[in-house]
Order: C-alpha cells, then sequence, then structure tokens
C-alpha cells in the first residue's frame, strides 16, 4: 500500500523571518508547506492546494487576518480547514474576533515552538478524523468486483484493512449459508430458522 502523502499546510505571514522559522520547523516535523505573504494569495493557494492547516498571520498589509479568516470560511471549498491565528498582540478583543472569524486557535508572538507544534499536531489529527467521518458517512468508491475501497489519497484497500484502520472493529471469518456450497458443494445446507420463508 503506498504510503500517505506529508500533510500540507499553509502559512501566510508577511514577516520573513517568521515565515522561515515555520517553514523549517514544519518540515523537520514532516509536513509539507507552502507559503503566501498576503491574503489574496492565501485565499488563492487555500482553494487550489487544500491544506489540512492553516497558520495565519493576523496583522498584514492589506487585508488582514480577520479578513482573510472570513473569506475563507465563507468559500465553501475552503471552510472546512482548520485555522490557526499568529499574532504579537493577545489582547481579548482580538482573540474574540479572531474566533468569531471562525479560528480553530491562537498562538502568540514570539513562538513557543514546543507549544506551536503540539496544537499544529492536534489540529492535524482532529482534521484527518474528521475527514474519515465525513468519508464513512458518505459515500465510499467501491470497486465492483473486489470490493476493495479507495480512501483520500486514491489508495485502494481490503476493506477489512479499511475499517480497521478508521474504528475500533476487529474482525472474524467465516461463511454465509449462501456461500458455503460454492466451497463445500456436498456440505448439506443449513436447516431454516424457525419463520422463515418455505421453498414453494
Amino acid at each position: 500500500m503506498e504510503s500517505p502523502k506529508h500533510p500540507l499546510i499553509l502559512v501566510v505571514e508577511d514577516t520573513p523571518w517568521d515565515r522561515e522559522l515555520l517553514t523549517t520547523v514544519l518540515e523537520r516535523e514532516g509536513y509539507e508547506v507552502v507559503s503566501a505573504i498576503d491574503g489574496a494569495r492565501a485565499k488563492d493557494l487555500a482553494a487550489s492546494r487544500n491544506p489540512v492547516l492553516i497558520l495565519l498571520d493576523v496583522l498584514m498589509p492589506g487585508m488582514d487576518g480577520i479578513e482573510v479568516c472570513r473569506g475563507l470560511k465563507a468559500d465553501a471549498l475552503t471552510r472546512g480547514i482548520p485555522v490557526i491565528f499568529l499574532s504579537g498582540q493577545s489582547t481579548s478583543e482580538q482573540v474574540l474576533a479572531g474566533f468569531e472569524a471562525g479560528a480553530a486557535d491562537y498562538v502568540t508572538k514570539p513562538f513557543r515552538l514546543l507549544e506551536l507544534l503540539a496544537r499544529v499536531h492536534v489540529h492535524v489529527e482532529l482534521h484527518r478524523v474528521r475527514n474519515e467521518i465525513r468519508v464513512l458517512r458518505g459515500i465510499l468508491p467501491t470497486c465492483a468486483n473486489c470490493k476493495k475501497i479507495r480512501d483520500e489519497h486514491g489508495t485502494w484497500n481490503a476493506i477489512e484493512s479499511y475499517i480497521t484502520q478508521r474504528s475500533e472493529a476487529e474482525f472474524s471469518h467465516g461463511l454465509c449459508p449462501d456461500c458455503i456450497p460454492l466451497f463445500f458443494p456436498d456440505y448439506p445446507s443449513p436447516a431454516p430458522r424457525a419463520g422463515s420463508p418455505q421453498p414453494i
């Protein structure tokens, strides 16, 4: 089975030093990183690249982070992507405005890298779990012949493997009454259960 792609994170930061720091630290943790220096580019990248998480600076020239976040949450293509705000200011009014705009979390500058990475890991994992729940609730692409299931990475998996990886279900194997004659034609057919329809 193919290994899943590295989760993609969008960093939106107009300060070169902070942008480079975040990129370096996240790539060392195994993430793929794409960056933008302004809100317009951030919205374009979010829609075209579909990152699993956006780290968004609040104070930027032109369109600030609050406005960018509102735009992301108003767009059907990007509203499901979690946003962590980055800011050197942490007044209660600004934090509240960020959450009201749709942010999932808030990190202050200068960065405490261990705290930042912990928050990133949590939101990446939550995003993954939500996507899996949506897939399990929705339509699963299934091979009409072998019944393998195509996952979110385009890999085809045996149904037992797919469900075991995404739930606490365990499998035991047997043969249903309809399949027993295919493998054991001499085996007597099971007696019909009480109340089941009888052949005419």
